[in-house]
């Protein structure tokens, strides 16, 4: 166990979290001298921002690095609320889409067969996550915490820019699709195309913003998951029966994936950043940090329940939109579907207020950053806490929507993130920190096969990088910016 490793002699470099928003920019210096690692806030209790038990922990390289105290509230749910946590995720809005990008560009077998897979190796890299989080007799609650016990200062910023990157263009996602609900649910009542999908966006942003406004951190959801789990099983199950309806009316549908060979080449490729996408949040550190000791025992049970009851709607959506509409299926489900027009607008407002719960669990590390940066504690209507929220979550959700509106093309969204961020973080990292964690443990065998892990996603994640680039570069040249699709 790493905690029981004797303290080397060597120099200790620390980071802090104003380096990290340097490397970012490009900035950022190294500060010399020995540093003890604080693992504050990350005790087990149920205060906000508690401290633990100080300690060294040296890297191979001899870099530690100084994690701050937490603003926010961890150790307080149990394992069911988490798995809901992880459920809205993977059936959040997303579904609605990836009957046409999954599917289409993969077809029945793959798309199937690609699905099932994604499930399977999502819940066994998100288990090596999960089961690395008291590494070191200590809890990391935050990914990079975790990357930077186990390799640096280097691994600890390399990480954090690449979650920011990845929960950003979630977001943006998330902000695209919220839009769209929107934007379809106002075509139903009105026919003059006055509503165009900036504006869409927009209202979008701006709905966000209040919500996040108004919740402090990730544990204070509770009563919005539940609001949440019902808007999803709203548009899952309209979807669902709508498309069923038009299935079994329509005659023989065309199920041939569509384009040149090169196009197939790379939709193809791009289709399997979806399927990684579809599945795994890249926040995993932090959605366990909520939950109750015994924390990796708790956070597997949340994870067997994501994995397999939180996956049957997404799987339901998914095949039968694809069965449905064939080729044509939509990126978003419910343009396709046929029916009365209140139950279709019901649908598409559940998709707009559910998008609204999912996009604050996806932004929630960025605001636990700036909370626990600036001293955000105590009161949440308090006036200071109540105007930063305003000022900071309301910038950084003007900014997401801007980039949303600017370039609303989801499907293509999707795979850059699988490609760049989804991809390095649960498949890449996971597997090698879990190699260098456990090297004395593990086998020849056993490391062979993490290593094999590696190599093949990392292979996938440049291939895929450029595919998203190639998609988003054609769809560019196709549509102008702030695209009314």
């Amino acid at each position: 166990m790493a905690g029981k490793r004797e303290e080397e002699e060597g120099l200790a470099l620390v980071i802090s979290e104003e380096e990290v928003i340097g490397l970012l920019s490009g900035a950022g210096e190294e500060v010399g001298g020995e540093v003890v690692l604080e693992m504050g806030g990350q005790g087990g209790d149920d205060s906000v921002g508690s401290s633990a038990a100080a300690g060294k922990v040296y890297s191979d390289d001899h870099l530690a690095v100084e994690i701050p105290d937490t603003a926010h509230q961890i150790s307080h749910d149990s394992w069911f609320q988490v798995g809901f946590v992880l459920t809205t995720g993977i059936n959040s809005a997303y579904v609605l889409g990836y009957s046409g990008t999954v599917m289409v560009p993969l077809g029945w077998i793959g798309g199937v067969v690609g699905l099932i897979l994604a499930t399977a190796i999502s819940l066994y890299a998100n288990a090596l996550v999960a089961e690395l989080h008291e590494f070191g007799g200590k809890r990391h609650i935050r990914y990079r915490d975790l990357a930077g016990f186990i390799y640096g200062r280097k691994a600890y910023s390399l990480t954090w820019a690449l979650q920011y990157v990845n929960l950003f263009m979630i977001n943006v996602g998330f902000i695209i699709l919220a839009g769209q609900a929107f934007k379809a649910f106002y075509v139903l009542f009105h026919g003059d195309n006055s509503m165009k999908l900036p504006y869409a966006i927009a209202i979008a942003g701006l709905a966000c913003a209040l919500f996040a406004m108004a919740i402090p951190h990730l544990s204070a959801l509770r009563i919005w998951l539940a609001f949440s789990t019902f808007f999803s099983l709203v548009y899952i199950i309209i979807g669902f029966a709508l498309a069923l309806k038009d299935g079994t009316e329509a005659p023989p549908r065309d199920y041939e994936i569509p384009g040149s060979v090169t196009d197939k080449i790379f939709t193809t490729i791009g289709a399997s950043a979806n399927l990684v996408f579809a599945f795994n949040t890249g926040m995993l550190p932090e959605i366990q940090a909520t939950v109750r000791k015994p924390v990796v025992e708790n956070m597997m049970k949340a994870l067997y329940f994501q994995f397999t009851l939180g996956v049957v709607p997404m799987f339901a959506v998914t095949f039968m939109g694809y069965w449905a509409y064939g080729s044509k299926t939509s990126a978003y489900l419910l343009n396709n579907v046929n029916g009365p027009t209140w139950i279709k607008a019901f649908a598409n407002i559940s998709a707009f207020l559910q998008t609204i719960i999912a996009l604050h669990i996806f932004a929630s590390p960025m605001y636990e950053y700036l909370d626990t940066k600036y001293g955000i504690k105590g009161s949440a209507l308090s006036l200071r806490n109540l105007s930063f929220r305003i000022l900071v979550r309301g910038g950084y959700l003007g900014m997401t929507s801007f980039v949303a509106a600017l370039l609303p093309f989801l499907g293509d969204f999707m795979s850059l993130t699988g490609a760049i961020s989804t991809f390095p973080l649960t498949f890449i990292l996971a597997n090698h920190m879990y190699l260098v964690a456990k090297k004395n443990k593990l086998t020849s065998l056993q490391k062979s096969w993490h290593w094999l892990n590696v190599l093949v996603f990392g292979c996938m994640s440049v291939a895929a990088a450029i595919s998203a680039v190639r998609l988003i570069a054609v769809d560019s040249s196709t549509y102008h910016v702030f695209a009314d699709l």
